[in-house]
């Protein structure tokens, strides 16, 4: 008897699903992908890198399109807007349709940028950006050539996209109601980044609250209302980060947890649901530190957790043990401004405190590689490990080139349960021209573990 797959979602973990199920199932079998956008399997985070002028067009961002897909033997279903679900009736209600019925369903509606409900959010020249669709948009604005561009939030998005508006030669200014730039990492590190953006020309307001936006007559942008004054915008870019977008799910009343993610086991299931599954940006996952549910929207976990979405699936449609779980993550992320590299993985002081651990910080100064070598550079690596256990729980990189991919070690060693004196003796590549005696993130081992003897 032939099954019918429904996914919901055409980015990276839908399509991972949808691949994957694909190669699994009969030629009777049905995997159809409900996408209501125009594009498949791209990649959202190099979007600023577009709008930079780094990447030339939107295709170059697109790594399988749908042709590609229907290729292969996917019922790929581009301008098809899912509005419910009835897992009762097993079936999805789409915009301008007739119902589409299921015997399995995927959820990978992705995530959506933060829109805070403030006076005049919804004025023309105010945009998130998640799409490429929102990356065409900001591009269209940037054409019109605006005086002044204001970006709310300097997380991730929001200093790559400074950065990208900067770039492009436009007057820039990053708002952030933290005291400094990049809550996520520690401040002592948050200030070599704002350092970094002033002496690119972008102007900072930090610790500044947004309180609205003034419109003018149009109803166009002309200005950001804050607690300091408002200042002057002709286009505002929205980096305060995304929340899951799972309406669907709520309304068919599946269960929801931080920001709104999807709650599902570790085979990507739903809790409760035994037909429906869910991948991606839309769903909460664990952290493999502390066990708390989280939502970290990332397109690597994205990719794994269709993976393993799908060997779930199909192993269910055909009787078998599935294989594959989807473990958790350790929060490890890499971004530049620049010249400057910036990454973090674990647990900072304050979420390693909430966490109830005793944190341990320490930070070093170092190198890249080997000082005498021509073009050295210096990084600062910022490390943290709970006091009692001398267990690694995080550890942060600011620096020159090449610094901020270091953070995988310390990644592996969060997952893996390592205490400093464990990541001092790792056996790590060593020439002059790759790395100094003493690895970076050693160097910042070594250091914690003189910090735990006194």
């Amino acid at each position: 008897m032939s099954s019918r797959v429904v996914v919901i979602g055409g980015d990276a973990a839908g399509m991972s699903v949808a691949s994957g199920v694909r190669k699994r199932l009969g030629d009777d079998d049905e995997v159809i992908v409900l996408e209501r956008g125009t594009w498949t399997s791209y990649s959202a985070c190099g979007i600023p890198y577009w709008v930079a002028g780094d990447v030339d067009s939107a295709d170059d961002l697109v790594a399988r399109s749908p042709e590609k897909h229907r290729e292969n033997g996917i019922d790929v279903r581009l301008g098809v807007e899912a509005t419910a679900i009835d897992p009762a009736a097993r079936t999805v209600s789409v915009r301008d349709g007739d119902p589409v019925p299921y015997d399995r369903l995927v959820i990978a509606t992705g995530a959506e940028p933060l829109r805070p409900d403030l006076p005049g959010i919804d004025g023309d020249g105010i945009h998130g950006v998640q799409s490429l669709d929102d990356g065409q948009v900001i591009l269209d604005e940037l054409a019109k050539q605006p005086r002044h561009v204001v970006v709310v939030g300097s997380g991730y998005i929001g200093l790559e996209m400074a950065e990208a508006c900067v770039a492009r030669g436009f007057d820039t200014t990053v708002v952030e109601r933290a005291p400094t730039v990049m809550p996520i990492i520690e401040a002592e590190l948050g200030d070599q980044v704002a350092e970094a953006m002033k002496k690119r020309g972008i102007h900072l307001r930090t610790g500044v609250d947004v309180e609205g936006f003034a419109l003018d007559d149009s109803g166009r942008v002309a200005g950001v209302e804050t607690d300091d004054g408002t200042l002057p915008a002709d286009l505002v870019i929205l980096g305060l980060g995304v929340s899951a977008r799972s309406s669907l799910a709520d309304d068919a009343g599946l269960p929801l947890g931080a920001k709104g993610g999807i709650v599902v086991d570790d085979r990507q299931r739903v809790e409760g649901f035994d037909d429906i599954w869910a991948a991606g940006d839309c769903v909460v996952t664990r952290d493999r530190t502390t066990g708390e549910l989280i939502h970290l929207p990332l397109g690597t976990h994205a990719n794994k957790q269709g993976m393993v979405a799908a060997d779930s699936l199909a192993a269910d449609l055909l009787g078998e043990e599935p294989r594959l779980t989807f473990p958790g993550v350790v929060q490890t992320a890499i971004t530049k401004f620049c010249s400057l590299e910036i990454s973090r993985t674990g647990l900072g002081e304050k979420q390693a405190r909430d966490a109830g651990f005793d944190p341990v910080v320490v930070s070093k100064e170092t190198s890249n590689w080997a000082g005498y070598m021509p073009g050295a550079g210096s990084m600062t690596v910022l490390m943290v490990a709970d006091r009692s256990t001398r267990r690694l729980l995080g550890a942060q990189i600011v620096g020159a080139e090449d610094a901020a991919l270091r953070i995988d070690v310390a990644a592996t060693a969060v997952v893996a349960g390592m205490t400093v004196d464990d990541v001092v003796m790792l056996d790590l590549a060593y020439a002059p021209p790759f790395s100094s005696v003493w690895s970076p993130i050693q160097v910042a081992a070594r250091a914690a573990v003189k910090a735990l003897a006194g």
